[in-house]
């Protein structure tokens, strides 16, 4: 919401882009909240060339590298609903044999990565 996982994420693919055959690409999942209440919460525009996500893309991909923050031991509810929606491919095991990995970002010391990690 803020950009700190966007900050992280991009370094990410700064990484990941400097191996020799891979093409990383960035994405969001989708705004769960209102925009107005996002407008209240303070929240940065959104950069425009990072293209939200649908559970379909996923496919299309060799691997994964998701990241998000932790509240309260949990993950932001905009990525859980995004795993939610991908039932569909775990049900046909569409992603089946594809590496994955996560990252996390929390502002205090006992948010909650402790748990989430």
């Amino acid at each position: 919401m803020y950009g700190h996982v966007e900050s992280l994420a991009r370094r990410m693919k700064k990484g990941a882009d400097g191996v020799e055959g891979v093409e990383a690409r960035l994405y969001r999942v989708p705004e769960t909240l209102s925009q107005e209440v996002v407008e209240q919460m303070k929240a940065p525009v959104k950069d425009s060339e990072i293209p939200e996500i649908t559970a379909e893309e996923l496919a299309e991909a060799d691997g994964f590298l998701f990241g998000f923050p932790t509240r309260y031991g949990c993950m932001a509810a905009q990525m859980k609903a995004f795993f939610d929606s991908t039932g569909g491919l775990w049900k046909e095991q569409t992603l089946a044999g594809k590496p994955a990995g996560f990252f996390v970002s929390t502002g205090t010391q006992g948010g909650g990565q402790e748990t989430t990690a």
